[in-house]
């Protein structure tokens, strides 16, 4: 499975929708929401995502 592999190496794949779609449940954020911590960050390693988005919490 891809997405096996993919969260096994640690990277989060967001070429496809399909693997956005995982990575941004699996974060628990929107799609936008994961493609803006991967510009901001400048790295797909789910570490640095997941830091990113913890320290980054949008309150509503």
């Amino acid at each position: 499975m891809k997405f096996a592999a993919s969260r096994k190496n640690k990277i989060v794949d967001v070429a496809e929708e399909k693997s956005r779609s995982y990575w941004a449940a699996l974060l628990g954020v929107s799609v936008e929401r994961l493609k803006s911590a991967v510009r901001a960050t400048r790295s797909v390693e789910y570490p640095v995502i997941k830091a990113y988005l913890t320290d980054h919490v949008q309150h509503s």
